[in-house]
């Protein structure tokens, strides 16, 4: 967990750097098409995108937008038509709800290390 402004800006540009290169790899991999391997969402789109909704959670926590359209615009656009499908609407949890158990996960660690 980031204490100062330091370490989480530290943290903000280690990200920014992987999502650099995953940027890159999307544009590589997608050749153009709306996901990783084309037209419709595979196998790498489902890895990936499973993780989206943590990744609004740490948006929302460090108030730093990690897939920026401004500075990941190919990323950007595949987290919103990942998100928009149809049969990720229904099986993507809501980033409330994760974060409350995100916030409970830490509590318990946080009284572990203290005991």
């Amino acid at each position: 967990m980031c204490k100062t402004d330091e370490e989480k800006a530290a943290g903000a540009e280690q990200a920014f750097l992987g999502l650099e290169l995953l940027e890159e790899a999307y544009e590589k991999s997608s050749k153009g098409k709306r996901f990783f391997g084309g037209d419709n969402i595979g196998y790498l789109d489902i890895v990936l995108g499973s993780s989206l909704g943590w990744v609004e959670v740490i948006e929302i926590m460090r108030g730093v937008k990690l897939f920026d359209n401004a500075k990941f615009p190919l990323l950007a656009g595949w987290a919103e038509r990942f998100r928009a499908a149809a049969v990720v609407k229904k099986l993507m949890p809501e980033a409330e709800k994760l974060m409350e158990y995100g916030k409970a996960v830490q509590a318990r660690m946080n009284a572990a290390a203290a005991n």
